[in-house]
């Protein structure tokens, strides 16, 4: 009797949670686990199986690429905030006609003792600060820091955490600390002292690997200014594990 092919996967990567999924489908004879990589980040911990680094030009050329490789399921694993490449691969996989999953983190959850202050955009969390403290520390990455860079923030400090070198504009009094999670409770406490940190701004990333912050900051009485994730694409199906997508690839 003949072998069945392999059902052939394309994973839209850059997270933990896409790296585990690679992890668990490459070692499946039943399956050919392809990781898409954007490649923004200079040293990226590489997956396993087969990755490919860079765009694709858009959803027409991510389309293309399904059709020449006889791609059977597009999982997006992107970042949760990655609402561009989201939405590319939404068309894109219509276009091709694949069936597409998107795998999202749960978002985190405010307990009791926080001091959470919820926004839409970078920009509005950037307006909230003035009232809110005087030294920021902001980890919403290197992307996006224009927002920070108003006037009416020229008398704030922040402390930038990336984990490559953020370009201008970005605030005017500021230090970058270069670092990669996981992060320990330990060391955000003694982050937060050292710099008698008075506020925290963070994406709604969720998971666990940048979690510690908002315990340190929760312990510490700082308030936190979180900015939402988009929503995925309309219609598009949501596992919140690597093995909730295993088990929708198997079903191939």
């Amino acid at each position: 009797m003949p072998v069945p092919a392999a059902v052939r996967v394309l994973v839209l990567g850059g997270t933990t949670e896409a790296r585990r999924l690679a992890e668990s489908l490459a070692g499946d004879r039943s399956v050919r686990v392809t990781t898409s990589l954007a490649g923004r980040v200079a040293a990226p911990r590489l997956p396993p199986g087969e990755v490919r680094v860079g765009g694709f030009g858009g959803p027409e050329g991510l389309a293309a690429w399904m059709r020449e490789h006889d791609v059977d399921a597009l999982i997006d694993a992107t970042h949760p905030f990655a609402a561009a490449m989201s939405r590319n691969a939404a068309e894109a996989a219509a276009l091709a006609h694949v069936p597409l999953l998107a795998l999202r983190r749960p978002g985190w959850v405010a307990q009791d003792g926080d001091h959470w202050h919820s926004t839409g955009s970078l920009a509005e969390a950037a307006g909230l600060l003035p009232a809110l403290g005087e030294r920021v520390f902001l980890t919403t990455g290197r992307m996006g820091l224009a927002a920070f860079a108003g006037a009416d923030l020229d008398a704030l400090w922040f402390l930038v955490r990336s984990v490559d070198a953020p370009e201008p504009p970005g605030p005017a009094r500021m230090a970058v600390l270069l670092d990669r999670g996981p992060f320990t409770l330990e060391g955000e406490r003694e982050l937060l002292r050292r710099h008698r940190i008075d506020v925290l701004v963070t994406k709604d990333s969720g998971g666990d690997a940048t979690a510690p912050k908002l315990t340190a900051a929760r312990e510490a009485g700082i308030p936190v200014v979180v900015v939402r994730r988009p929503p995925v694409p309309e219609g598009v199906p949501v596992a919140a594990t690597p093995d909730e997508a295993v088990e929708w690839v198997r079903r191939f």
